[in-house]
């Protein structure tokens, strides 16, 4: 009787729990396609916002800048946090604890605080650049932006190759020098 009643209990919080997570997404999606503006009373099915949204140069230039950045930090995060690991995977237990350690910190950190942290860091790297004759001063844009996303994805590369260089055979380490591979 007991374990029927906890049963119970535990479907309704999780049907709760998933309610109150999608049924304000699943409100705007049906919301989208409402022919009045506002959101209170449905009024009739259009796709005139969507074709409006197509039409929006503006929409369609941030889309773009979207898609570039993602694609762009995606793999130079993956180039970086690929050789981070293979150098973590390298390092003496304490150093490599260390180094996990610190890794995290952008991983638990909320998102906004990186974000005001990396803000404040641009902008006193382009007051220290003012002075400075050979270094740019304007970096604001699309390098910063770049500079952004790639910090906050190396950690996660690193997080999701690490243990599958773990997971590796140490011997094909070796049948790759016998290959005749860099040791370096």
């Amino acid at each position: 009787m007991k374990t029927k009643h906890l049963r119970l209990m535990q479907r309704t919080y999780i049907i709760l729990f998933f309610g109150f997570m999608y049924l304000p997404i699943a409100y705007m999606i049906l919301f989208s396609f409402n022919e009045s503006k506002g959101y209170a009373l449905f009024t009739g099915f259009t796709l005139k916002w969507y074709q409006s949204l197509l039409h929006n140069s503006s929409i369609l230039r941030a889309l773009a800048v979207s898609i570039e950045v993602a694609l762009i930090s995606a793999v130079v995060a993956t180039v970086l946090g690929t050789a981070a690991s293979l150098g973590i995977a390298g390092m003496k237990r304490t150093s490599r604890l260390v180094i996990t350690n610190v890794t995290y910190i952008p991983v638990v950190n909320p998102e906004i605080i990186t974000g005001i942290s990396l803000m404040l860091l641009f902008v006193a790297y382009q007051r220290f650049a003012a002075d400075v004759p050979w270094l740019p001063d304007t970096i604001m844009g699309m390098p910063t932006l770049l500079i952004a996303h790639v910090a906050f994805n190396v950690p996660y590369v690193i997080f999701n190759v690490s243990p599958k260089l773990r997971q590796l055979d140490i011997h094909l380490y070796e049948a790759a020098l016998d290959l005749g591979c860099d040791p370096k």
